[in-house]
């Protein structure tokens, strides 16, 4: 195992020249980030999940149901021993085929089988309220941790000039402040590692996950080789956009329409504008070039500003998405719901059924009760994100 480790963390890869592991070791004139340091995110991560359960309960559903928003679930398919069998056993989206094959053995039209598996759908689909607390405490993260890094940044002098990132790199003291922001950084990432498995699905789980892995990854690496400095401007301008959207998600939940729509394209505009213009001209700009200009090549580098370019074609992915869903709230007036919503839509089948031949016609008519004004906003926030 140690000589593993010898081996992927060979100097030689992750060091400019002449530098070595020995040099970045803490002493009393100087501290320097520590691999070891990054342990505490493990118990930090769990502290913060146990922080949103409490936060959620305590908090955030109070506040949800003073804001009214809905507690209830989608409607609730009828029950059905035939149909719930098909469901649970063979598909949950049946085929023409077996949707005629049921209705000749139910006695029921194919248009109320398809509104019955539409009902059972949603019917594993998390409630608004469970959804805006979610939203809460994303929101309210965000906006601590952006406040935070905001007054951090604001009296350091990479802020103003991106060369001073590779100042005296890589003997560049380890500030107390920068230590706080990183660690809760990654404690909050890892916490969202584990909690996307039992939080609301949406359907761009694999990008979002995808997107974690990246940016725990990013943060490891840059804290183990002292790359903070410019870590803490990506950070901070990751944060900036998520508050908005999680707003927008929040409003849009308590069915502030007019609210929501604003926040929702303030988001659109703050997403653009940082991911597709700051982050490319002033992220990747000092990454590609002022790092090279700086300390020269070494492999390490390159890796880095790969994973950058990752996260940079992930921001144009969410962005098509954005500006595809504000043209659509320009030409129809009104923002469209979010690609990657959690609620299904009922799409045509919300048409009035013809009366069928047997005691199905009890059926009601909405299958997505609820859905409109529940859906979440656009899959650009990393996050999201969000980021």
């Amino acid at each position: 195992m140690a000589g593993i480790l010898a081996w992927f963390w060979n100097e030689r890869f992750w060091l400019p020249h002449n530098v070595t592991w020995a040099d970045l070791q803490s002493t009393e004139e100087a501290a320097f980030p520590q691999a070891e340091d990054l342990y505490l995110a493990f118990p930090l991560a769990f502290c913060i999940f146990m922080i949103r359960l409490l936060f959620e309960r305590f908090i955030a559903k109070p506040c949800a149901l003073g804001l009214k928003v809905q507690a209830n679930g989608p409607q609730k398919a009828q029950p059905n021993a035939i149909l719930e069998k098909v469901f649970t056993a063979i598909t949950k989206h049946p085929d023409e085929k077996r949707l005629e094959g049921l209705s000749k053995q139910l006695d029921w039209d194919v248009r109320s089988i398809q509104r019955w598996f539409r009902q059972r759908r949603n019917q594993e689909k998390p409630s608004t309220l469970r959804k805006f607390c979610e939203s809460m405490w994303r929101f309210t993260f965000y906006l601590y941790i952006f406040t935070y890094g905001v007054r951090f940044l604001k009296k350091t002098p990479w802020l103003w000039n991106t060369r001073q990132c590779w100042s005296g790199y890589p003997y560049q003291p380890l500030i107390p402040d920068l230590h706080y922001y990183y660690i809760v950084e990654l404690s909050f990432y890892w916490s969202l590692m584990f909690s996307q498995f039992i939080d609301v699905k949406r359907k761009d789980f694999g990008i979002m996950f995808t997107h974690h892995i990246v940016t725990v990854t990013l943060i490891t690496f840059s804290y183990v080789t002292n790359l903070t400095r410019v870590g803490t401007l990506i950070l901070c301008l990751h944060d900036a956009a998520d508050i908005v959207l999680e707003a927008a998600k929040m409003a849009n939940y308590c069915k502030c329409q007019k609210l929501s729509d604003l926040l929702f394209l303030t988001f659109a505009v703050v997403f653009i504008v940082s991911r597709l213009g700051i982050y490319p001209l002033w992220i990747l700009n000092t990454t590609l070039f002022e790092l090279y200009e700086a300390l020269g090549n070494f492999p390490a580098l390159w890796v880095f500003n790969v994973l950058l370019m990752v996260l940079q074609i992930l921001h144009c992915f969410w962005s098509y998405l954005i500006i595809k869903a504000a043209y659509k709230a320009i030409s129809k007036g009104k923002v469209a719901k979010d690609a990657r919503s959690d609620v299904e839509s009922s799409s045509d089948e919300e048409e009035t059924v013809p009366r069928s031949k047997g005691p199905h016609s009890t059926v009601t008519t909405n299958g997505t009760s609820g859905a409109n004004g529940t859906n979440g906003y656009l899959t650009g926030a990393t996050s999201s994100e969000e980021h």
